[in-house]
């Protein structure tokens, strides 16, 4: 079996594969009619896929009890940040001409906007307090800090809704919602028990 180190390394490469995906199809000219509209929306999609893979970890180890999901989590929700990053970059940037008055005005007038940036927001401080240091300073209350990953979750889901929602195309969002419903779920403590329980029996 790999070690967790050779693992890690591997997801790394794994995980950079949809940016280079972008920059090949970029190279080929095959973002479509719309680069821009092409790269944000895959750089969201890619945001909620980390999100819903860095929240099954914890999930995973309660089942199987293999401590290697828990220290890939860090990983895979830095990963999510880095998505959230550049789908807010993309927006700001090429959208806002990377005007803060512009940006910030998009933010209080469109609901759809507003949920995503809140959204981002508190991803960000979630990123900036990953490390030993952050957990070291902040005590107990890392923990909670940390439980803000659910509220993103939600706020992430509801922003995709409203994004589909101008094209009634809800197919994907109702694939994402139930992932994430099924996640948030388990983690009820009657249920997490339950799932505990099977590593025992095991």
């Amino acid at each position: 079996m790999l070690a967790i180190t050779q693992i890690k390394r591997w997801l790394f490469v794994v995980a950079l594969i949809p940016l280079a995906r972008l920059f090949v199809l970029a190279y080929a000219g095959q973002l479509g009619a719309n680069p821009v509209e092409f790269i944000t929306r895959s750089t969201g999609t890619w945001t909620i896929t980390f999100l819903c893979i860095t929240l099954a970890m914890s999930p995973m180890h309660w089942i199987t009890a293999w401590s290697g999901w828990i220290q890939m989590r860090r990983m895979l929700g830095l990963f999510t940040f880095f998505y959230a990053f550049l789908h807010f970059t993309i927006w700001y940037w090429l959208d806002h001409n990377l005007d803060f008055q512009e940006m910030f005005a998009d933010v209080i007038e469109r609901p759809f906007i507003t949920v995503g940036f809140v959204a981002f927001v508190c991803m960000s401080l979630l990123a900036i307090t990953s490390n030993r240091a952050a957990m070291h300073w902040l005590g107990r209350s890392w923990r909670s800090l940390h439980r803000l990953i659910y509220l993103i979750a939600i706020l992430g889901v509801l922003h995709y809704f409203w994004h589909k929602a101008g094209k009634n195309d809800f197919q994907t969002v109702y694939i994402y919602a139930g992932i994430i419903l099924i996640l948030l779920v388990v983690r009820i403590p009657v249920i997490r028990e339950q799932l505990r329980r099977i590593k025992t029996r095991s």
